[in-house]
C-alpha cells in the first residue's frame, strides 16, 4: 500500500469511464436515470481512493468491494438505458466491456491485498 491511489490503473480507468458517461449523458432528459448512473460511475473511483487512504488493508478490501458493487449497479443501469433508448447500443456495449474489465481489475486488486 505504499503508492498512491492515483497510480492504480483501475482508478484511472474508472475515472475515464465516469468522464465518458458525463459526456454521453450531458443531453439526457431522464434526470432520475442520469443521476443514478453518474452517481454509480463516480462511486467506483471514489471508493478506490477512499479505501486506499485508509490505514488498514481490511478497510481497503471493504471499499474495493463497494466499488465492485457500484460497477455492477452501473452495468445494470447501462443495460436498462440501452433498452429504453437513453444509450446507443454501441456506446452501451463499450461501457459494459469497460465495466467488466474494471470489475476484474478490482477483484485482482482485492486478491492481491490478501497476500
Amino acid at each position: 500500500m505504499g503508492s498512491s491511489f492515483e497510480d492504480l490503473e483501475v482508478w484511472k480507468k474508472s475515472c475515464r469511464l465516469a468522464v465518458r458517461l458525463y459526456e454521453l449523458l450531458k443531453d439526457c432528459r431522464d434526470y432520475g436515470m442520469k443521476d443514478q448512473m453518474l452517481r454509480s460511475s463516480v462511486s467506483i473511483p471514489s471508493n478506490i481512493a477512499e479505501g486506499s487512504e485508509r490505514q488498514s488493508i481490511l478497510d481497503f478490501q471493504r471499499f474495493i468491494n463497494i466499488a465492485k458493487g457500484s460497477a455492477a449497479e452501473l452495468r445494470t443501469q447501462v443495460y436498462i438505458s440501452r433498452e429504453v433508448g437513453i444509450l446507443h447500443d454501441s456506446d452501451a456495449k463499450e461501457i459494459i466491456q469497460e465495466l467488466k474489465s474494471i470489475s476484474k481489475m478490482l477483484q485482482a486488486l482485492h486478491k492481491s491485498l490478501k497476500k
